[in-house]
């Protein structure tokens, strides 16, 4: 089990520190194109939303619960409210609604 945890450990550091390092030792000067200056700018949103946005719906053992706090978020966030009670409203309708269903 330890060996395991620790082979993961040191692939998901190499992983870590080649993703860093590989712009570094491929450009030398600035980067002057908008278009690349932009993607890069949001790969790493891109990535935590890939990453996140799938589990919101698994993550209370009912995908209905999900998506009933997902779409409060999604409104609370369109009207530009703060990310405390637009998490914590969601949490709450998410937690609310499976209540209903049982």
């Amino acid at each position: 089990m330890t060996k395991e945890f620790l082979l993961y450990l040191a692939a998901m550091a190499g992983v870590t520190y080649a993703v860093r390092m590989i712009p570094f030792t491929l450009v030398r000067g600035k980067i002057k194109s908008v278009y690349i200056k932009s993607f890069l700018y949001y790969v790493p949103y891109a990535v935590l939303g890939a990453m996140t946005f799938p589990y919101i719906f698994y993550s209370t053992g009912s995908v209905i619960t999900g998506a009933a706090g997902t779409a409060v978020a999604f409104v609370l966030a369109f009207m530009r409210k703060s990310l405390l009670i637009v998490a914590a409203l969601s949490a709450l309708v998410a937690f609310a609604a499976g209540l209903v269903l049982v």
